[in-house]
């Protein structure tokens, strides 16, 4: 696990690239409520993981990415609304739910990491 910052680390380019999914793919949606929260939670995600790399302190860091992986859960249950309200195709949102899965899943791998590296 050797990285500089935060913009080393793959889930975080990942986290971001699902961002920027989630604003493109909702920029005409009319149900401003749910956009919105996607948005947010989408943008929590990576910014999260950035917050608490920079902190310099691995036990900020690893509440940190707890909290980027409950923003990541929290995505993906309003994609699932969102697929089940008809705003998203099917197979896009499948595809959205395929790669948070492996967002928290490598978050998950980063939290243990992290905890064996500082003996926790």
């Amino acid at each position: 696990m050797a990285y500089q910052s935060f913009e080393d680390l793959e889930v975080w380019k990942r986290a971001c690239r699902q961002a920027v999914d989630i604003y493109r793919t909702h920029e005409t949606c009319k149900r401003y409520s749910l956009r919105d929260q996607m948005e947010r939670a989408s943008l929590s995600v990576p910014s999260n993981i950035a917050e608490g790399q920079e902190r310099d302190s691995d036990g900020d860091f690893v509440r940190f990415l707890r909290i980027a992986k409950g923003s990541n859960g929290e995505l993906r249950t309003q994609i699932y609304v969102a697929i089940e309200l008809g705003l998203l195709e099917r197979d896009k949102g499948r595809a959205m739910v395929a790669e948070s899965k492996e967002i928290s899943s490598m978050l998950q791998g980063l939290i243990r990491a992290v905890h064996t590296r500082r003996g926790a």
